[in-house]
């Protein structure tokens, strides 16, 4: 590649040049769509933990799907959405701060992907036995990424549709009900798999997730490590005879097992992929602290569900849609920190989301999400310009 000294760029066209981190590298030297007015499209795949409320359009049982009242019903929405909380949930904050609209569920008829879109099923797990044919897998979601691929590029152009994929930061919460559900609630999955071989499966299989994400483009990630799950109020529930509802420590060195493998994982892909950038917290000591010392951070109870019944409220019956009908429901769901037998309040979720979001070096890296959401000024250098073949594309267009 000739230096700038032998380009035949006019002195005019390096002004402009000197100018780019002011303007896109899609636009002329006019341009007056700065990075001021870029916006990041937000992209996710998961589970419950991350659902809209994609489960409302496709068949499945009761338990996976939340578009009922007392769900949503903190007045945020007018009516349940589908989501698993009482208002709210993490990737709603992310979008908020991010100054992006709600990201809309794919299966939501006629949505707008322009900002993104979110792939996430409640019930879905990393592998595609997981709820198999009551949910929207993991690899059924990267196909349906697709499809968002080709109607960006048919409404954007390739070019443009390229820029949003690979500026785009790819939200990932999944795991939990591969371990809840698909591990120790199948008996020949045990039988099958001890837990060493069942968790390197599952992060396996994620990690090849990622790498068709990164070879579609994506290079941002952000991912939601999984909580203690043993802790749930159905768990304690399960485990109430056994130990007095101490948490189910099977489940949870589960969690921390995939948690440990998915941390080495991603140090290993940001040194093995070129400009593969991601961010991750230790969500499952987070929260821990707010399970067990609730009053140091404005909740009153860290064990008790909210909305449910039996011990802990932790038969999972809230909303009365299930088998068993009968629930109770708390006055104050900020009080809590559990929302429902399995999932977290809205608070929670915002709390959380502050901390990915701008959190500090020691409790979210290596990248936080407002890093990750900034547009990559390293792309509109000289350099980059001058290196990048596409870069180069762009800039034969100010000639």
């Amino acid at each position: 590649m000739a230096s700038l000294q032998n380009s035949p760029l006019d002195h005019s066209i390096l002004i402009c040049v000197s100018t780019l981190l002011l303007s896109t590298v899609f636009g002329s030297c006019a341009s007056d769509h700065t990075l001021s007015s870029r916006t990041v499209a937000l992209f996710t795949f998961g589970d419950s933990t991350v659902d809209p409320g994609n489960n409302n359009y496709i068949k499945t049982i009761p338990e996976n799907q939340a578009h009922y009242k007392p769900y949503g019903q903190n007045g945020f929405f007018q009516h349940p959405t589908g989501r698993f909380s009482d208002g709210r949930i993490i990737v709603d904050y992310i979008a908020d701060y991010a100054k992006l609209p709600l990201i809309p569920p794919f299966l939501q008829p006629s949505a707008d992907y322009t900002n993104g879109v979110n792939f996430a099923s409640a019930g879905a797990g990393v592998l595609s036995e997981t709820n198999q044919g009551l949910v929207i897998d993991l690899q059924t979601q990267l196909k349906n990424f697709e499809e968002v691929q080709k109607s960006l590029t048919e409404k954007f152009g390739e070019v443009k549709a390229k820029e949003v994929i690979s500026e785009a930061v790819y939200f990932i919460s999944i795991g939990s009900n591969d371990y809840m559900g698909g591990y120790l609630a199948n008996p020949k999955m045990q039988e099958q798999y001890n837990p060493e071989q069942y968790v390197g499966m599952v992060i396996g299989n994620l990690t090849q997730a990622i790498q068709v994400l990164y070879g579609k483009g994506a290079r941002k990630f952000a991912f939601l490590r999984l909580c203690p799950l043993g802790c749930l109020p159905a768990f304690r529930a399960l485990n109430h005879k056994a130990s007095g509802g101490d948490c189910f420590e099977a489940a949870s060195a589960l969690a921390l097992a995939h948690n440990n493998a998915l941390k080495t994982v991603l140090t290993s892909l940001e040194y093995m992929l070129k400009q593969f950038k991601y961010s991750t917290s230790n969500f499952y000591d987070w929260l821990q602290d707010r399970i067990d010392n609730p009053y140091k951070h404005g909740y009153k109870d860290g064990v008790n569900a909210c909305c449910g019944t039996g011990p802990y409220g932790g038969i999972f019956t809230c909303g009365g849609t299930k088998e068993v009908k009968d629930y109770q429901l708390c006055e104050n769901a900020d009080d809590y920190v559990w929302w429902d037998s399995f999932h977290p309040t809205e608070r929670i979720h915002e709390q959380l989301a502050k901390a990915l979001w701008n959190g500090a070096p020691s409790s979210v890296g290596p990248y936080n999400l407002e890093e990750l959401f900034s547009v990559d000024e390293e792309k509109l250098t000289i350099g980059y310009m001058v290196d990048d073949p596409e870069a180069q594309d762009h800039f034969s267009l100010l000639k």
